[in-house]
């Protein structure tokens, strides 16, 4: 077959152009947020930090995502269709799983920033240097091409059987294997099982990091200190929060929670929703950000 059928958000017609609305919202939002925080970090010489680059870099990225899923389940409500091509599912496969690790990528290199700030200080300039903060986005960005390249390219070698109904608003690879032959998929699995590795030792280099971090700004006599280096990194924990808590909920679920319409919805909270707020998140109590869109 050379095309597949996502799930449809609605059957009515008012609920379907209801969709298309809200979605364009949404979408208008996240456009607005991410667009202002890259117009801000380019434009203002103030900003031009390593902090603020990876802020850069994670806006790109969360326009990158939310342009991958949202506008063809638009295009779609609008036209009262579910069809997606063959090509344009393996497409929407790469983009997703690239431009996704690519932001893990960054949220580690982030953390790893905000370490060498707080407990590091004195060797901040040497080692977050323009030319490592570049290599370092670089490795991000490419590690994430390579993710989803070999994702992409190894979903799509296996056969399927299954028909081409796929339960979600978007191509996803654990949707796709779904669909096919018995026994097909084990190789993809095992890609999966050695990405999960990779991103819990990710992980576990965040959580090490503000462990560290905690440590050294609880030490910090004065209020006004502490005050400042933890506004400096509570935005990053809130958005590493809410990408990873969102991803393992969606991921890791138990099946007896599973159900066609929650599905649906927690999809849109870890495909959506992150792009939305990380804008908010970063800009609502910072006040240089604040100044340079003034």
């Amino acid at each position: 077959f050379n095309e597949f059928l996502l799930q449809a958000f609605a059957d009515t017609r008012q609920l379907q152009l209801l969709h298309f609305w809200l979605f364009l919202g949404i979408y208008l939002a996240a456009l607005l947020g991410d667009g202002l925080i890259i117009t801000a970090v380019a434009c203002d010489h103030r900003l031009h930090t390593p902090m603020y680059f990876f802020l850069l870099n994670l806006s790109l990225l969360d326009l990158g995502t939310i342009s991958t899923t949202v506008p063809k389940s638009m295009a779609n409500s609008l036209s009262n269709t579910r069809a997606i091509s063959y090509w344009e599912c393996a497409a929407q496969v790469f983009h997703f799983y690239f431009l996704i690790a690519a932001e893990y990528s960054v949220l580690t290199v982030m953390a790893y920033d905000c370490y060498v700030a707080i407990c590091r200080p004195l060797h901040y300039g040497t080692i977050m240097s323009s030319r490592a903060c570049v290599k370092m986005a670089a490795a991000a960005w490419a590690s994430g091409f390579l993710y989803g390249l070999l994702h992409t390219a190894n979903t799509f070698s296996i056969p399927l059987c299954q028909g081409n109904v796929l339960e979600q608003f978007f191509c996803e690879i654990p949707h796709i294997l779904k669909l096919s032959c018995s026994g097909a998929y084990l190789r993809e699995v095992g890609l999966v099982v050695f990405s999960a590795c990779l991103a819990f030792g990710c992980f576990v280099f965040i959580v090490l990091s503000y462990v560290q971090i905690f440590t050294v700004v609880l030490r910090i006599p004065s209020e006004q200190g502490r005050h400042k280096a933890f506004s400096m990194c509570l935005p990053h924990l809130a958005v590493v929060s809410l990408f990873v808590s969102t991803g393992l909920f969606a991921y890791l679920k138990p099946p007896s929670l599973s159900s066609p319409a929650l599905d649906l919805v927690v999809s849109v909270l870890y495909t959506v929703v992150p792009p939305t707020v990380n804008p908010l998140i970063y800009s609502m109590r910072n006040k240089e950000l604040k100044d340079a869109l003034k």
